[in-house]
């Protein structure tokens, strides 16, 4: 039988140790998900820019609807790239993995180790430059039949998959 655990993450915070072994995020990570808010609001900002050029009057109004324009959309984006990475928390333990996304709307998904298909390990050009990883889990079933977790640190997420392709290996061998 494997034994599940976790592994502490640098910059853990208590109030996502406590007992029930929720891990964070690592810090580099909220610095990523900034930098791909920033890029992601480009498109909205160009679309929203355009917009104010041909609806509003030349002079003052156009100019400060531009400006807040230019403040308003990178700030909400990069806002909730924030939120995103300081509520996602994700554990493993005997029963398999869990992740937990979100405050407001909270979402918890349980996958279970013996329902885990197979792994993947996905690593984009930003990822790569501050050592993070996408672990995709795929499970059985046709409905959300692949759990994501991006912004995990590259060895902890090697660990993991490792971890769990034991876990579905003892059961094939079952």
């Amino acid at each position: 039988m494997i034994e599940f655990e976790t592994m502490e993450t640098p910059g853990t915070t208590d109030a996502a140790r406590e007992d029930s072994g929720w891990q964070p995020l690592p810090p580099r990570a909220r610095t990523m998900f900034t930098l791909s808010a920033l890029v992601s609001s480009l498109v909205f900002l160009v679309g929203a820019l355009v917009a104010i050029g041909l609806l509003l009057p030349d002079g003052a109004p156009k100019i400060g609807a531009a400006v807040a324009t230019l403040i308003a959309i990178p700030g909400l984006f990069v806002w909730l790239a924030r939120k995103r990475y300081r509520y996602t928390l994700w554990r493993l333990d005997a029963d398999g993995f869990a992740l937990r996304r979100g405050r407001f709307w909270s979402v918890e998904t349980r996958v279970p180790g013996t329902r885990v298909q197979h792994l993947d390990l996905v690593r984009g050009p930003l990822q790569r430059r501050f050592d993070l990883s996408t672990l995709v889990i795929h499970t059985a079933g046709t409905r959300h039949n692949a759990v994501s977790v991006a912004g995990m640190d590259t060895a902890e997420a090697e660990r993991l998959r490792n971890v769990l392709a034991e876990g579905t290996a003892d059961d094939d061998d079952a």
